[in-house]
Parts: structure tokens; C-alpha cells; sequence
């Protein structure tokens, strides 16, 4: 469940210098040796992001909104958008092991969200357990977000979380191994991580898409975790569902006629059950890693050695 604001602002760190944040009136102040830096609390979110190392604008953050059209679906556009886009089985049993893993010893966990903005294809389960406490953040406010912050520089202490979930983010983010960084400083000793991202997608939050990695980028990405599980988190027949939307919205430029394609085909993604999961991995929509935070990093004869695609 999500943590109580008044709690995440106990344990909020400046990202320029990582010290403590005093509140004073609207603003969050961290004193340093040099100076005194002020954040902003724009609608009871703190705005905690250090604009002089990040590519987001000052001004497009302070109105609380997202720079990208963020729809809500219900009724029958609700029942399309299940059709075209359903959960993802990987993902539902990927989070059930999480919530397995983190509460076989203990009876709570605390659980940062990255991009947490609205609630992650499969994520439910986090935001209903009342054993999880949730911080989370995004580059806009909603109601589940405590904050605003970008995951370059993230906010929080050291060695503070039993777990990181970063679903679709990497992707927009211009250096991911520094967020993956940020990440391992945040967990606690032997915390686990979570990531679903992007291989074979095409542009989607247009100037705000970076990257894409294959399976085994993917868990190198993640080179300084033990690997607990990874793998494809949708298949070919999803990738080939993308590809269809996008090669008849551009033959047509109409974003309307890709959609119908898209709908009239939602069958396609079905056949990624049916797909052995090393060919999946080779042709997939995205990937998944879950990873345990460790001293060591494995080498690279260690990645070559990982991959379980079907082109051994």
C-alpha cells in the first residue's frame, strides 16, 4: 500500500548532495558547506530534482502534469484496451515470486516504485498488500506519487529498500546504467529488483524514448545483481502485433487505422504461450530481470555464457 506522505518526507535526501531535507514553509532545504539548496513543494508534491544535471525543463515540471497525453480507459474503451493490451502472465507470476520472496521472512517490506505515475500493467497486487509499504515517484504528480523526482539522481537514502520496481522506464531515461546505479545505492543489503523494458517495440512517448535491450543487454544492464530470474515478459506475437499497428499507421499516416489493425488482430499476442521462450527471448516485445543486490558483478564470458536464445 502506499506510504503516508507525511512518512516519505521523514526520509527525503537532497539529489544535488544527498543530504537531509529540512522543511521550511513550501520549500525543502538541504545546507551544505557551499550553500543552501531549495526545492520546491508545488501541491504538496516536492519537487526534488536537480535541473543542472537532467534533461527534464524546470518549467514543464512545475505544472505537475505530464509532458505526454496519458489517457484512462473505462466502459467499452476499457474492454479494448484489455484486448489489445491484457497482463502479461510473466508479469503477474513475476510479481507473486516478488512478494513470495520478500515476505517469506518477515511480515512487511518496503517497496520503491520508479515511474510510478499510474499503476504498472500487473503492479496491483503491490498497492493492495497491506505488508508493502510504497514510496513512489515520477517526473509528474498523481495520486500515486509522494513526489517528483528524476531516477538519475534519486532522492532517498542509502540502503532504505527491500525492493525497486522499474516497469517501462528505462527505455525513457538517457543513461540507464546510472539509474540502474541509483537503484543499488537505495536497496538494502541483498534487496531485490524488478525491471521490465523494451526490446522490440517501436517509438512510443515519441522525443522521450531512448533504448532498447535484448535479453541478455538487458541483464547485464543489471550486472551487479545476482540473477534470480530473467526472460522474455512478452513474446513474438506481441512484437508482431506492435509491428502491424505501426506499419499501417505509417502507410496510411493515420494513427487511428494502426489502432484498428491492432484490434482487429489482438489475437496474435496469444501465440507468445505457444512459443518456445528461447525463440520468444530472440523476438521479443520486452524483457524482464529480477535480481538479488550483491558485492560482486559478473564479467563479460559471464553474459555470453547467459544466453538462452534459440540460436545456440
Amino acid at each position: 500500500m502506499l506510504s503516508d506522505q507525511k512518512d516519505v518526507f521523514k526520509i527525503l535526501r537532497c539529489p544535488k548532495s544527498g543530504s537531509k531535507l529540512k522543511r521550511v514553509d513550501n520549500l525543502f532545504i538541504a545546507e551544505t558547506s557551499d550553500e543552501q539548496i531549495e526545492y520546491e513543494i508545488i501541491g504538496d508534491y516536492p519537487v526534488l530534482i536537480d535541473f543542472d544535471r537532467s534533461v527534464l525543463i524546470k518549467e514543464n515540471i512545475e505544472t505537475l502534469s505530464s509532458v505526454i497525453e496519458r489517457h484512462s480507459y473505462s466502459g467499452l474503451l476499457g474492454i479494448i484496451k484489455r484486448l489489445v493490451s491484457p497482463p502479461k502472465d510473466a508479469t503477474a507470476e513475476n510479481v507473486e515470486h516478488i512478494l513470495n520472496l520478500l515476505l517469506k521472512s518477515k511480515n512487511s517490506a518496503q517497496i520503491l516504485i520508479i515511474g510510478g505515475g499510474t499503476i504498472g500493467q500487473g503492479m496491483q497486487p503491490f498497492y493492495s498488500d497491506p505488508r508493502i509499504a510504497l514510496v513512489s515517484f515520477d517526473i509528474y504528480a498523481s495520486p500515486t506519487v509522494q513526489l517528483i523526482a528524476d531516477a538519475h539522481n534519486i532522492p532517498l537514502p542509502d540502503n532504505s529498500f527491500d525492493a525497486v520496481i522499474i516497469q517501462a522506464v528505462l527505455e525513457h531515461v538517457l543513461e540507464p546504467i546510472t539509474v540502474v546505479s541509483e537503484i543499488y545505492r537505495v536497496l538494502k543489503k541483498n534487496g531485490i529488483v524488478y525491471a521490465e523494458t523494451p526490446f522490440l517495440q517501436h517509438v512510443h512517448e515519441g522525443a522521450y524514448d531512448f533504448t532498447r535491450f535484448t535479453e541478455s543487454g538487458h541483464r547485464y544492464l543489471f550486472k551487479d545483481f545476482e540473477l534470480i530470474m530473467s526472460g522474455a515478459s512478452a513474446g513474438a506475437g506481441t512484437q508482431l502485433l506492435w509491428s502491424l499497428d505501426n506499419f499501417f499507421r505509417g502507410l496510411f499516416r493515420s494513427t487511428k487505422l494502426g489502432k484498428a489493425i491492432k484490434l482487429c488482430f489482438f489475437w496474435l499476442q496469444y501465440f507468445d504461450r505457444l512459443i518456445p521462450e528461447s525463440y520468444n527471448i530472440d523476438a521479443a516485445s520486452g524483457v524482464f530481470f529480477l535480481g538479488r543486490k550483491q558485492m560482486s558483478h559478473i564479467d563479460a564470458t559471464e553474459i555470453i555464457a547467459h544466453y538462452s536464445g534459440a540460436q545456440m
